[in-house]
């Protein structure tokens, strides 16, 4: 209804500058009791008193049927009041009374056309208001925007896509609304809010968080989430990839020592909490730096850990701005300010329900401020290699219609949608739904990383920070933490490139691996565990994400990502000494490979020096094929032996 509220606050706005009915004496009928009916329902009107003017104006019509102006004012009774099916039917009579009337009855008639889906209606209306050449400039830009909108909406009922929507079940929907959801990635964990039966003194209907876990092809019995929910109200959360990290929306106390006790900037903010184990933290407010005096609401969290999407609105009222806003976390923890994405994305109107894919680089949001089929649709744009957003495409009819569409969450695997709907059939107000998107809608496919930091020796988990590298580009593509307390980890990543994970704790070696992330999905992830070795002499890493051309010594660039972990490594251990140890497989004569071993050690070294590294912390050693780690009667055991290590020689 978005949409149809900006509608009417323009066609009220002309109204009243216009005030035709309001200030003439003389009027159409000759009905003396009617006319007297009519002073009567104008006086109240005056008054605000519209359940009084309506029954004047009522009786005015029924002694005069074509009193025109009774039926315009009964009219704007009945839009006052937000009737608007009966405000439509008045407008449309004085239509029909007299065509030249009133030139702005056709916006009217048109706006309310358009909320209804009455969309041939709602274009002849517009037109017609546009042949008036003396219409206000703000009458005509909405004139203009209904006609794009219903241009769209006929072609779009001519071709609808696939769409069949699934309630979640009774173990996710009850008779109260339900909506807002959020998925991890691996598919396993469903977060939505609820509103909830108890009555907020302050604030209306409470609403709490809840949450399902999958069951087979279904979902368990959703469960409140009490550590996180207070006695006002939570809503529209965002989860990280791996269900560790929650971000939200909360509203201020609206009395002193009243509801949650959490201290905002602005009438809503962002606030957070983290999982360790099973216990969840207290929520805490993002910062100033993201929240403000205005409205911050409505968060989604990129499966890469990086950049932080969400709704700002500035203003007040139908007059509220709203637009999407993104910002990025540092390595450092703190987030940059927020900026608006461009007008490619954000209009005029209002933008919310903003979700990003866990791809990175497609986004779900609804406005009304683009071609659409009446108040708020849903629609999808996708970032370029530019980092430019592309111009934004309906997802179409009938997943938008005449009413209002947002609260789309769109899985890992690009398949299937969950949005929230009051539809005919469900458990009591709004419930969640899921559907499969049309292909021309789905995402970039992605796979999920998951697996467990451990200490090799005592099997303990730990806490760890990660990175996922594209090897390709050199660029990270994930930054995330284990689980203090289950040292598990989850990630989200594209499919079919080549990745560095390295992992870092504090008193251990750094941990190496690559891999190439092929085709899976939420039932075939990619599993890895990352076993660390404490610092100490003797201990060597494996550097997996070194490399070198076939019988060459000279470093591949794509080596350089593992080695400036390294010299990382080396900065924060600044007592540590080093081996550089070179090993090759056993194909080739021995001393070929002496000497090969040996230059590749030194290539690491010469590295090392150019970045900064003292060279009397570091040595050379070539090992050739003489300690090999897997069998060399194989191409894989082979490639294994082919490896850089370094070695721990004085701490």
């Amino acid at each position: 209804m978005d949409k149809l509220k900006s509608y009417i606050s323009i066609v009220l706005i002309v109204l009243l500058t216009n005030c035709t009915v309001a200030q003439q004496t003389k009027v159409s009928s000759t009905n003396k009791k009617a006319i007297k009916l009519y002073e009567e329902g104008k006086g109240y009107y005056d008054l605000r008193k519209n359940d009084l003017a309506e029954l004047s104006l009522l009786e005015a019509i029924e002694k005069d049927p074509n009193f025109v102006e009774a039926e315009l004012l009964l009219a704007y009774v009945y839009t006052d009041a937000r009737v608007y099916d009966k405000a439509l039917t008045h407008y449309e009579r004085c239509i029909e009374i007299n065509p030249e009337f009133f030139p702005e009855v056709y916006s009217s008639a048109g706006a309310l056309q358009l909320n209804f889906g009455y969309y041939e209606k709602a274009l002849k209306s517009f037109e017609k208001y546009l042949t008036y050449t003396d219409a206000p400039l703000m009458g005509r830009s909405m004139a203009k925007d209904g006609i794009r909108d219903c241009e769209f909406a006929i072609e779009a009922l001519k071709n609808p896509v696939p769409f069949k929507p699934i309630n979640m079940g009774e173990s996710v929907n009850s008779p109260m609304s339900e909506y807002f959801p959020a998925i991890t990635v691996d598919g396993e964990m469903f977060l939505y809010t609820r509103q909830l039966n108890s009555k907020m003194t302050y604030t209306g209907y409470n609403e709490d968080f809840f949450v399902s876990y999958r069951d087979g092809d279904g979902w368990k019995k959703s469960i409140n989430v009490k550590a996180v929910n207070s006695m006002a109200n939570e809503g529209a959360p965002t989860i990280s990839a791996n269900g560790r990290f929650l971000i939200f929306t909360s509203c201020a106390d609206p009395v002193e020592g009243y509801g949650h006790g959490r201290k905002g900037f602005g009438s809503c903010d962002l606030f957070y909490a983290y999982a360790v184990g099973d216990n969840w933290s207290k929520p805490r407010n993002l910062g100033n730096v993201i929240n403000t005096r205005n409205w911050e609401s409505q968060p989604s969290f990129s499966a890469d850990g990086k950049t932080l999407y969400f709704i700002r609105g500035i203003g007040r009222g139908q007059n509220r701005q709203q637009d999407i806003y993104s910002c990025e976390l540092t390595d450092e923890g703190t987030w940059t300010k927020p900026e608006p994405l461009s007008r490619t994305i954000n209009t005029k109107g209002v933008e919310e329900s903003v979700f990003i894919h866990p791809d990175g680089k497609t986004l779900y949001f609804s406005s009304n401020g683009h071609p659409g089929m009446g108040g708020l649709d849903i629609f999808m744009s996708k970032k370029d290699e530019n980092g430019e957003w592309g111009t934004p495409v309906n997802l179409g009819y009938p997943i938008n219609t005449f009413n209002d569409e947002n609260s789309l969450t769109v899985g890992a695997d690009g398949n299937i949608a969950y949005f929230a709907s009051d539809r005919e059939g469900g458990f009591g107000g709004l419930d969640l739904y899921q559907f499969e998107l049309p292909e021309k809608m789905k995402p970039e496919p992605v796979n999920y990383l998951k697996g467990k930091v451990y200490d090799v020796i005592s099997k303990v988990p730990l806490e760890a920070r990660f990175e996922l590298i594209d090897l390709e580009t050199g660029k990270r593509a994930v930054v995330s933490h284990s689980d203090g307390a289950t040292g598990e980890f989850l990630v989200s990543l594209p499919i079919n490139k080549e990745y560095a994970l390295n992992a870092t704790a504090k008193g251990y070696l750094f941990y190496s691996e690559n891999f190439v992330l092929k085709e899976g999905g939420i039932h075939n992830p990619y599993k890895k565990d990352a076993p660390m070795k404490k610092i100490e002499v003797g201990k060597s890493v494996v550097l997996k994400n070194v490399f070198f051309e076939t019988d060459k010594y000279d470093l591949n660039p794509k080596s350089k990502v593992e080695l400036n972990k390294l010299v990382s490594f080396l900065e924060k251990n600044p007592t540590i000494k080093i081996e550089l140890g070179g090993h090759t497989d056993n194909v080739g004569s021995a001393k070929a490979n002496q000497i090969l071993s040996n230059n590749r050690a030194k290539s690491v070294y010469e590295y090392l020096v150019a970045q900064g590294v003292a060279a009397n912390r570091l040595t050379t050693k070539g090992y050739g094929d003489t300690k090999p780690i897997a069998s060399n009667e194989t191409e894989q055991g082979r490639a294994e032996n082919r490896r850089t290590e370094f070695k721990i020689i004085a701490k």
